[in-house]
């Protein structure tokens, strides 16, 4: 095995594009319907509590890792064939714009809204009004994220496939 910083690099920026896209598809698979279920205040309750719990340093590692290690792996495979180094290309724009800008532009400021709102001083009304402007938006955005992480997470292995297909046939 090569532990050049060119593999490190890579082997991390896979786990971690497929964690990320793991985490985004267990949200819109199983999170977000199964909260969708709930009442609103129950539903604005638990979607309060999971924004504040998921930010924590292992998150920030599995979510930000990619956004950098991509522009890094970019530049370390730059001398790659024009397929592969574009592959990669596409595979970190795809992340940084998809699942990066989008959380950082959509999600964060609704999340934000929500974290802000004290919900036991809210009545009904306004509880289903807050998750009215919260939810669809919210559930878009982050279908968005899922299938760009998920695309980005296939674009690299199929990338990392060819490059060890090649190394193979020298």
């Amino acid at each position: 095995m090569d532990f050049s910083l060119e593999n490190i690099t890579s082997i991390v920026l896979v786990v971690l594009t497929g964690l990320s896209a793991g985490l985004c598809f267990t949200w819109t698979n199983s999170i977000t319907p199964g909260i969708g279920r709930l009442n609103d205040l129950g539903f604005l309750q638990s979607f309060q509590q999971m924004n504040r719990t998921i930010l924590n340093p292992l998150f920030f590692i599995v979510f930000f890792g990619p956004f950098f290690l991509n522009l890094l792996n970019i530049y370390l495979h730059r001398n790659q064939s024009n397929q592969i180094f574009w592959m990669l290309v596409v595979a970190g724009v795809l992340y940084i714009l998809g699942v990066v800008v989008v959380t950082i532009l959509g999600n964060v400021p609704l999340n934000e809204i929500l974290d802000k709102t004290d919900l036991t001083r809210i009545n009904a009304l306004e509880l289903k009004s807050l998750r009215d402007r919260f939810e669809g938006p919210w559930n878009r955005l982050h279908f968005i994220r899922t299938i760009t992480a998920t695309t980005s997470f296939i674009l690299l292995l199929i990338t990392y496939l060819q490059i060890s297909k090649s190394i193979n046939n020298l």
